[in-house]
């Protein structure tokens, strides 16, 4: 089976199947060549259900995650994001595919050098990489129409609740590993709002040390 054929099994099998309705989130999807962002011995597996290894005690999320997440961002070309834990690079391509300027940071520098190598050579022009504390936020180009964290910090970082535009969204995994939820925080004008989505299981959210 070819990587679009993977692909489009991916789509239809996990994401539509399963109730991801954002036609634009789903084509973002199909487009993005998921096998690219594992390591060459995951590639075969990089379209299944499931969060693979990527290096460094880290993980690329399952694409129902990615998709379920992005989603619920509501992405749009006018739209601003900010994605915390790039990690393989995935999660800022799918993104880059919708909105208009994605921000991303990264803790390990090894992990953001590959992620920036592996972006330019597909194309992207509208991500913008760094390493950094994912608590922090990037505050240089708040507010965000969209946040998106990729770790599960314990308690709600306040800097980035902070960082949301009016009308944004904070898509996050909260909690300690043996008990995480899926959060979306939104900034209305009746002040912040918050949802739990699903439950969920990732990576801790760490500082620098």
């Amino acid at each position: 089976m070819s990587a679009h054929e993977s692909a489009y099994e991916m789509v239809e099998r996990q994401l539509r199947a399963r109730g991801i309705q954002d036609e634009r989130v789903l084509a973002a999807m199909l487009r993005v060549p998921r096998h690219r962002f594992v390591p060459e011995d995951q590639a075969r597996f990089a379209y299944a259900d499931y969060p693979l290894p990527i290096g460094d005690g880290q993980t690329i999320s399952q694409p129902y995650i990615v998709a379920l997440m992005t989603e619920l961002l509501h992405p749009d070309s006018n739209k601003r994001m900010l994605d915390i834990g790039t990690g393989s690079g995935y999660q800022a391509a799918i993104l880059a595919e919708l909105a208009q300027h994605v921000y991303s940071i990264e803790l390990l520098p090894q992990l953001c050098k590959v992620a920036q190598e592996r972006l330019q050579s597909l194309g992207y022009t509208n991500i913008t990489l760094r390493t950094g504390d994912g608590y922090e936020g990037w505050q240089d180009y708040a507010p965000y129409d969209g946040l998106v964290v990729a770790c599960a910090p314990p308690q709600m970082p306040p800097a980035l609740v902070e960082q949301l535009a009016p009308g944004g969204r904070l898509v996050i995994p909260v909690g300690h590993q043996s008990s995480q939820s899926l959060l979306l925080i939104e900034r209305t004008d009746q002040g912040i709002t918050q949802q739990t989505i699903i439950p969920v299981a990732f990576v801790p959210l760490v500082r620098p040390r």
